[in-house]
Order: C-alpha cells, then sequence, then structure tokens
C-alpha cells in the first residue's frame, strides 16, 4: 500500500505540491533558526568566557563582592600552589591566571614630558610560554592591526583606537599610572610592540594586554592574581560538570566566614550569562512548539481543502466498500511520507544556509559601535548534529497533525449523506 500511495502522491501534484512546499519552508525555518541561534547564543557565550568568565572563575570571596571595581588590593595569593591543586583535583580542566587594572596611559614627547593621557583597562595573561592558549583564546594574533606579538618582557600591546588617536607608533614607550597591590602609586614603562582592535567598543577603548609577569613585577603581585580561570580541555562548556566542579571545590577550600578564601564561580553564575545559556538551551525547543502550532493550522486549511476536493473519490471508496477507519490510516500515512519529503528538502535548505552562515557570517559592526556589552560584532550559525534532525519534529508532527484534524471529518459524515451530497 506504500507503494501506492507514494505513486499517488508523486502523479498527483495538486494533492501533494502545496503541502510539501508549506512542510519544506516550515522545516527550513526551523532548521535555519535554531542553527542561527545556536550560532549567536554560543558566540555570546564563547566571547565571555573567553575574555572574562571562563568556563569556571575562582576568586577571594571579597573580590567576587566588589568585581566590578577590579580590587587587586583582594586578589588571591599563593596562586602557584592553588594551581598546582586546582589541576591534580580536575585534570580535565585548564587553569590560567589572570590580572585585571585600570589607570591612565600616558603618552610621553621626545623630552620626557606628557603628550597625551587617556584612560586604560588593561589584562595580564600568558602571553610569552610557549606552551600558553591565551592568545588564541582571546583571539589577538588576528585581532592585531599594526606590529607583532610581543616577543620579550616589557612589550606590549595597545588599542588601535588609542594609537590613532594620541599618534603612538610602534616603538614608542608608554607608562601606565596605576597602584600597586598595595595601593602604592606605581608607573611602570613599557614598549609598544603592536597595536590591536577586537571589534569591541568595550575592550577597544584605551585596552592595553601586557604579559602575566610584567603586572607581577609591575604591580607587586609576585604569584598572586585577581582571578584564576578553569576551561575544559575539550573547550565546548558543560555546565551539569561546571556545577560539580563549583560545589566540590567549595565544599573544600571556600570558608563563608573568611573574605579571603577563595570561591568559585561558574559561567552559569553570571546574571546576564545565565538568561543567555537559558535561552540558548529553550531555543530549538521553542521554535519547534511555534512552528508546529503555525504548521498545523496552516496544513489543517490545507487537509480540508484537499479533502473536500477528494470528497467523490471517499464516497466510491466508502461504496467499494472500504472501511473509514482504513480511509483515515492512508490520509495518514500520506501525511507521514509527504512530512518525510518536505522535511528532508527543508532541512538540505536549512543546514546548507546555516553552513554558509557558518563559514561567512554577518558583520553587524557598524550597528554596534556604541555597544557597551561584550557582544562579537560577526554573528555566525553554528550547524550542530541537533540540525540533521529537528526539522522532522516538525514536519511530520504538523503534517500528521492537520491531515489528522481534516481527515476527522470522514468520521463524522454518514455514508448515504456522502453518497446524496456527491450524487455518487
Amino acid at each position: 500500500m506504500i507503494k501506492f500511495l507514494i505513486k499517488g502522491i508523486l502523479r498527483d501534484k495538486s494533492r501533494s505540491l502545496l503541502p510539501v512546499i508549506v512542510v519544506s519552508l516550515g522545516v527550513f525555518l526551523t532548521v535555519f533558526m535554531s542553527g542561527w541561534m545556536k550560532g549567536v547564543f554560543g558566540d555570546m557565550i564563547d566571547m565571555n568566557a573567553n575574555y572574562t568568565m571562563g568556563h569556571v572563575k575562582v576568586m577571594t570571596r571579597a573580590y567576587a563582592d566588589n568585581e566590578a571595581q577590579i580590587p587587586n588590593d583582594l586578589a588571591l595569593l599563593e596562586v602557584d600552589e592553588l594551581i598546582t591543586r586546582l589541576s591534580a583535583d580536575y585534570p580535565e580542566m585548564e587553569w590560567v591566571r589572570r590580572i585585571h587594572f585600570g589607570g591612565l596611559l600616558d603618552v610621553p614627547d621626545e623630552n620626557g614630558e606628557t603628550r597625551a593621557q587617556g584612560p586604560a583597562a588593561g589584562r595580564a595573561v600568558d602571553l610569552l610560554s610557549a606552551d600558553s592558549k591565551e592568545m588564541e583564546r582571546l583571539n589577538i594574533p588576528k585581532s592585531i592591526v599594526k606590529g607583532q606579538m610581543p616577543q620579550q618582557q616589557g612589550e606590549v600591546l595597545i588599542s588601535d583606537e588609542f594609537a590613532t588617536r594620541f599618534n603612538v607608533n610602534i616603538g614608542d614607550e608608554i607608562s601606565v599610572l596605576g597602584s600597586t597591590m598595595y595601593g602604592s602609586m606605581v608607573v611602570p614603562t613599557f614598549k609598544v610592540a603592536g597595536t590591536l582592535n577586537f571589534g569591541m567598543a568595550m575592550l577597544d577603548r584605551g585596552a592595553i594586554i601586557i604579559d602575566i609577569t610584567d603586572a607581577e613585577m609591575a604591580f607587586d603581585m609576585a604569584d598572586a592574581a585577581g582571578e584564576v580561570l578553569g576551561y575544559f580541555r575539550s573547550g565546548l562548556y558543560d555546565d551539569e560538570l561546571a556545577l560539580a566542579v563549583r560545589d566540590a571545590f567549595n565544599r573544600q577550600y571556600s570558608d563563608a566566614n573568611d573574605e579571603f578564601s577563595p570561591v568559585m564561580q561558574r559561567l552559569r553564575d553570571e546574571p546576564s550569562l545565565k538568561q543567555y545559556l537559558d535561552m540558548a538551551d529553550n531555543m530549538s525547543a521553542m521554535m519547534v512548539m511555534i512552528f508546529v502550532i503555525a504548521m498545523s493550522i496552516v496544513l489543517w486549511n490545507t487537509g480540508l481543502l484537499g479533502g473536500l476536493r477528494r470528497y467523490t473519490e471517499y464516497g466510491v471508496r466508502l461504496a467499494l466498500g472500504e472501511e473509514k477507519g482504513h480511509i483515515f490510516r492512508t490520509i495518514i500515512y500520506e501525511a507521514l511520507i509527504i512530512g518525510s519529503i518536505g522535511s528532508v528538502v527543508g532541512s538540505a535548505l536549512g543546514i546548507a544556509v546555516s553552513y554558509y552562515l557558518q563559514e561567512n557570517g554577518i558583520d553587524f559592526s557598524a550597528l554596534m559601535e556604541n555597544v557597551t556589552m561584550m557582544m562579537p560584532t560577526v554573528y555566525r550559525a553554528k550547524v550542530t548534529p541537533e540540525l540533521f534532525y529537528i526539522g522532522f519534529i516538525p514536519g511530520l508532527l504538523a503534517m500528521t497533525l492537520g491531515n489528522a484534524l481534516a481527515g476527522y471529518a470522514i468520521y463524522k459524515r454518514k455514508t448515504a449523506q456522502l453518497f446524496k451530497e456527491l450524487e455518487v
């Protein structure tokens, strides 16, 4: 019977063409929007993890309470020992030190007098170690506009916007007016190795990137760090595993009565990121539900119109002795076949478009010049294994539901009344 139904669907275009187009369009939108949302939210989450939060983050309790102020006087001490213990307890993660600092960038003239000053938002990461992944994690090599990566201690990278505004050239010396971990004023001097542009206003305004060892010496933070970030070696954030790591660490090392004891937070503990993660988790289900409801209504109407056109056919089949239940089942089988065809076509188109946007992306930098949130300027879709089957849920379910609702009218019609109406 399946072979017979397939032949009927292929030969009678008026019966199948419109439903296949509707299903294909709905499945395409479901697959594409799911891939697009996964990519957008995934990029935002990865960016915040790479630049600020890590997959998990260790700070002192006092530092965590005042994190927005970058209180390096409340930083972690004996960080080398802490990282050794973390690496032993959680070998599935990579642990890195970060120091954030603020101050004024001072640009001297040929006489050593201040020529220009601007606010600095700096971060110290491991730039010079051979096995460090920090440069790739922060996308520094691709963000360099002029110059090169620091090759030795004392060399730094600064914002290209700052360098252009104050006419700072590669090889010039600049100073940072800041304070040490113990509150003393300090004015370390560095040599500009290159300029960079992350494409985000929040990072590009007065940004300065220095090596972690330079920051330790400049700000009197030997064996100290504001934050210790942990990243899963797979590169993918696992919320359940991060929760288990956080809880295990806090039970063992954190003391609620000691403000200088370490405390661990996971990525989802950041309020704004928690919202993004929840939306990313629920987006696919929301898209499927919306398109199942919308497509079911459209396909219900399509099925009703097709059913009216085929009432004569149903009357003849009833006159020949075919049961109503058998006719209804053939309608459902046809819906499954048409839904499968539309789902395959729509999924293929959705995955193709998602793959194209994954490789090329869409640049929204012109619209985000004044955005202060940490958001990417190029948005990309993401092709995941989920996209290969998620379209079949609305494709098959909506088509089957629509035809089932339309075909239910067969049971409400009496055979004699159907004969009389159709003059069979």
